[in-house]
């Protein structure tokens, strides 16, 4: 990737007729990175500092990243996930129903464990509900597999996450079900941003929008929920591919079902999260973090209630934003509370972010000498240092 990121900068960066001491300065970056990333030098370069170059040179990120920028899997490091992967494997095209006694409750209970951050019961139950999903009706194997795509995607096997999700899509479509399939969408437009593939995101996220939008003055909350996660997925991807105004218009949108959500109670969701307007708040903090906004992530973090129940979705997201937001400021010791605060709610989430690594590495690397809380930070998120 090093190879043809430099060369893709450096040939948007002569079609926009810019020197490269021109590009270092109007990006915030040191002329040697900007001669080191275009001679292939480096390896390998943050996401924010991709986006810095597209910010400077006007153009999409994706017009750096080329057709394949995903980043590698993380199958070695994720034993216990080997059955889950084998049972994906081994799935069939499906046979006749029959009756499964009990599905749905085990389900549910897989669902929770998930969202609990519960990986270890999570990964022994999973593969004997995969493969009894393969005699079970479509839409329960779609909601299965959704859930198992969720699992993959969350401990980066993109690989395993695919064959779950796409087969998830299909399954839910042959029952005619769009709600259903939008929710394996939803999902499956995660996985893309986590490949940073941001224009399929966003325009599977726009098409799937536009199939399911609700009339707001009758809509259900699940039709409200579906069509406002679309959008909100789409938004992540185009802040993050440089196109704010897109972003924002889809934040509005989202915003809107947000609000038209708080006519009715917003239960949990069965199959992925709860949407209301906290949860779009919370990716408006994201999307600040993402657009190199600091202060202004901060002060919308502010507006957010501190008292919401963690997710791996949601509020753990959100308090990672927060964190690098806070780094970003050069509020070090305030960054590393935030991580703290992490490890103690919620530990297995937290190994399996990058984010959570490159946060710490950073405070790390600011400072002489480690206290003994960085240093059991560092050993329990498996950072290399």
């Amino acid at each position: 990737m090093a190879a043809q990121l430099g060369e893709l900068l450096r040939s948007v960066r002569v079609r926009r007729g810019m020197t490269q001491r021109e590009l270092a300065a109007a990006a915030g970056i040191s002329l040697s990175l900007v001669r080191k990333v275009e001679q292939g030098e480096r390896t390998s370069a943050r996401m924010d500092t991709l986006r810095r170059f597209a910010v400077a040179l006007n153009c999409p990120l994706t017009a750096l990243l080329g057709p394949e920028p995903a980043p590698s899997e993380d199958v070695a490091a994720a034993e216990i996930w080997t059955p889950t992967r084998d049972a994906l494997a081994a799935l069939g095209p499906g046979t006749e129903p029959a009756a499964h006694p009990g599905m749905e409750s085990v389900l549910a209970y897989a669902t929770r464990l998930y969202h609990d951050n519960e990986y270890e019961q999570l990964a022994s139950v999973l593969p004997p509900l995969i493969e009894d999903s393969g005699t079970a009706t479509p839409l329960i194997r779609s909601r299965v597999l959704q859930l198992a795509g969720s699992a993959m995607v969350q401990t980066r096997q993109h690989s395993a996450a695919r064959i779950a999700l796409d087969r998830s899509v299909a399954d839910a479509e042959s029952t005619g079900d769009e709600l259903d399939a939008a929710s394996a969408v939803i999902t499956q437009c995660w996985l893309l941003l986590v490949e940073r593939r941001f224009d399929a995101v966003r325009r599977l996220a726009a098409e799937w929008a536009d199939r399911i939008e609700p009339r707001m003055s009758t809509a259900t909350t699940r039709e409200l929920s579906t069509w406002g996660w679309l959008l909100l997925r789409g938004s992540a991807a185009a802040i993050r591919d440089n196109r704010p105004d897109e972003a924002d218009d889809m934040m509005r949108l989202a915003r809107a079902g947000a609000v038209a959500v708080r006519r009715e109670p917003c239960p949990y969701h069965q199959y992925w999260t709860t949407f209301d307007t906290a949860v779009v708040d919370m990716k408006r903090v994201e999307n600040a973090v993402v657009d190199d906004r600091p202060d202004l992530a901060l002060r919308l973090a502010r507006q957010i209630p501190p008292d919401l129940r963690p997710t791996s979705d949601n509020r753990n997201r959100h308090l990672l934003d927060v964190a690098a937001a806070h780094l970003e400021l050069r509020s070090y010791d305030a960054a590393f509370d935030v991580l703290i605060k992490l490890s103690n709610d919620a530990r297995p989430w937290l190994v399996e972010q990058r984010l959570a690594r490159d946060i710490l590495g950073r405070i790390i690397g600011r400072r002489r000498t480690l206290t003994r809380e960085m240093r059991e930070m560092a050993d329990a998120i498996h950072l290399e240092y």
